[in-house]
């Protein structure tokens, strides 16, 4: 007999946000395939998400809270109840904040593939009221966002659905084949209509092959690239002075500091012909509707938040606003008013801020004096820069370490505590997309599998066993819900929305065009092509550009870009043969390094051992290693994250990832 599915939503760290139709038999699931809620994703969705059962019910799940009993590392644990585990732990969080103070707690977390219910309700009132550091999320999309909140206050961007208006589309630093697959349609169909296609990006990806041009430039240089281009642009009388005088601030010092890159000076530092600048700037300056799909792969490196502003000020200074299909695409979270503050009932303390980009430092220096790390949403030593640091830090016999996670990752071999977690399909959630205009309630498919609990149980619980909880705070996932919503947009007409059909749509509705719908959220309402803040923070100022970190002994800038098999590293244990390093034809023939060779890429800070793929997907000077791999992936279980330093992005203290400098050579 046949089984209705179940509708769901995923809250997976990716822009579309599918909606989910989930057939369960017998209480497990049977098919995980797309539902039609969110009319972006209309019934498609990934491979990754289509196997997640592998996922729920493979062998490395966690079942069980556990205690570790071997050395730290060694993965070895035994079962303890529910009961036993929030004991020690309580009793730990308890006797650290007493004898070493509150900061001495380091809560650890990303929760990009979690939704509102699960991350920063009931876990940031337990920390919050314990006096505890606070972490600065900065990993990943915070130099995006402190360019974007600078220049538009976040202003929603363009829908996918109006890419097909576009006459031209620049894909710059995305890769929407392997993360946002949903936009790829659309980027077709508008080349069948005749719109041109730009791809910047040191890889050729699946996209860069169908582009009309692709700019395949050097890491950490779309900075200059992109002034090379505004400066053209003004040069040539492209600018958009009327525009300019009604809508923007800092036109003419922007101009002024774009003045030293020029076409040549710019192609020069980034490895590509001067003709090929000029081309993607013509074809800009001549198109309308233009769009750019403005990725994150440009922010990881010293020049980051820069190179983002000057990328996102490109529509401002050509005047591509105000046409359905015109403008540009980063997050469009900002279309979203939603926070969890009111969910967690407690004012944020005065303690310390950790960038979480230091944790290794932090955890192996004394006078960072950490007592108990609490690990969830998160796998840092697959993911955080400095993986030596990071492992050597998870070692100390001193530090006490809970992992609350849903399989046994390589940070959870690391545990004193294991705490198992619940998938987003055994558990309540409510999450929105940030490049589809959709937010989606979504209740459990399934039981939790084993004895897995929720996040904002289990907080709440070791709230109420730390004796900081209150009599009436919501706790439940309902009441969360409802706190959360409360007050927001359409109010009460919103939040029925969301229990009627599971979805709803921000006020803006789901194709906003921007300076028609939407403006800037910038105190005047203006661009603010040179924000005060910014200019202050960035080293220089902003715009100012850093040179190659690259060195004789390691001439090879490392990418570590996202795949189609990995949300970042949730999935990792799913793929368990070992990852190969991709490099130009020319730079193996240098090194003697034939295709499937094992090599070793190393640095300073470490080696990786792993085969070689010789691909002319990967420009001369670049090697690429996928980010979000596990210590299975490779001979010695260092991945690219122990060849990556922990220097910070010139704004919003965000990861250096692709400043990593490197030698690969035979093994």
């Amino acid at each position: 007999m046949a089984t209705e599915p179940v509708p769901s939503a995923c809250p997976l760290d990716c822009p579309d946000a599918c909606s989910l139709e989930v057939t369960v038999e017998q209480g497990r699931i049977a098919k995980i395939d797309g539902g039609h809620a969110n009319p972006v994703t209309e019934g498609y969705i990934c491979a990754k998400v289509r196997r997640f059962a592998d996922h729920v019910y493979g062998k490395e799940r966690l079942l069980t809270p556990a205690r570790r009993v071997g050395r730290k590392g060694e993965g070895r644990f035994e079962p303890v109840t529910w009961d036993q585990a929030l004991g020690f732990v309580a009793e730990k969080l308890s006797s650290v904040r007493a004898e070493q103070g509150g900061e001495a707690i380091l809560p650890f977390s990303y929760g990009g593939s979690n939704g509102y219910l699960s991350q920063d309700t009931t876990d940031a009132r337990l920390f919050y009221r314990l006096g505890a550091s606070r972490l600065a999320r900065t990993v990943c999309a915070a130099p995006t966002g402190a360019a974007a909140k600078g220049l538009y206050g976040k202003m929603p961007g363009v829908a996918y659905s109006d890419y097909v208006h576009a006459r031209l589309i620049v894909i710059w630093g995305a890769n929407p084949s392997a993360s946002g697959i949903h936009l790829v349609p659309y980027v077709q169909e508008a080349q069948k209509r005749g719109a041109k296609l730009v791809v910047v990006d040191p890889r050729r990806t699946p996209l860069a092959r169908r582009a009309d041009l692709h700019l395949a430039i050097r890491p950490g240089t779309d900075l200059p690239v992109a002034l090379a281009v505004i400066r053209w642009l003004a040069d040539e009388g492209h600018a958009a002075g009327d525009f300019l005088a009604d809508h923007a601030t800092g036109f003419e010092e922007l101009w002024r500091r774009a003045e030293p890159w020029t076409l040549e000076h710019a192609a020069e530092v980034a490895g590509v012909d001067a003709d090929g600048i000029e081309r993607l700037a013509r074809l800009y300056a001549e198109a309308s509707p233009a769009v750019i799909r403005c990725g994150w792969g440009l922010e990881r490196n010293r020049n980051g938040g820069s190179a983002v502003a000057a990328v996102l000020a490109l529509p401002a200074v050509a005047g591509k606003f105000g046409l359905r299909g015109g403008g540009y695409t980063l997050s469009n979270s900002g279309a979203w008013t939603l926070s969890t503050s009111p969910a967690i009932r407690e004012p944020e303390p005065s303690s310390r801020i950790v960038n979480m980009n230091h944790l290794g430092e932090v955890l192996t220096s004394p006078k960072a004096s950490v007592g108990l790390l609490f690990v969830y949403n998160c796998n840092p030593l697959a993911t955080m820069p400095r993986q030596d640091l990071v492992r050597q830090g998870l070692e100390r016999d001193d530090l006490f370490t809970v992992v609350f996670e849903q399989v046994m990752t390589d940070t959870a071999r690391f545990a004193d505590v294991l705490l198992p977690a619940t998938t987003f399909l055994e558990r309540t959630e409510m999450a929105r997309g940030y490049g589809a205009y959709v937010l989606q309630r979504a209740p459990a498919v399934i039981d939790p599998v084993g004895q897995a609990r929720s996040n904002h149980d289990v907080f709440a619980e070791l709230c109420r066993r730390t004796g900081v909880a209150r009599a009436g705070e919501p706790e439940s996932a309902e009441d969360l819900a409802a706190a959360i919503l409360e007050g927001h947009l359409q109010g009460a007409a919103f939040e029925a929305a969301l229990r009627r059909d599971r979805v709803a749509f921000p006020e803006s509705g789901p194709c906003p065009v921007q300076f028609v719908d939407v403006f800037p959220r910038t105190d005047d309402g203006k661009v603010h092509l040179v924000p005060k803040d910014l200019d202050r923070e960035a080293p220089g100022g902003l715009y100012g550009y850093w040179p190659d970190p690259a060195t004789e002994g390691h001439p090879l800038a490392l990418v570590s870009p996202a795949t189609d098999k990995r949300i970042s590293s949730t999935l990792g244990q799913l793929h368990r043969g070992l990852v190969p390093v991709e490099m130009s034809p020319r730079d193996a023939e240098r090194r003697g390094i034939r295709d499937g060779d094992r090599v070793r890429i190393r640095n300073e800070f470490g080696e990786v051992v792993c085969p070689a793929r010789v691909t002319p997907d990967v420009r001369d000077g670049v090697v690429v290693l996928p980010k979000g791999i596990w210590s299975h992936n490779t001979e010695n279980g260092a991945t690219s994250n122990v060849l990556c330093p922990d220097t910070l992005t010139d704004v919003g203290g965000g990861a250096c990832f692709n400043d990593a400098r490197v030698e690969v050579e035979p093994a």
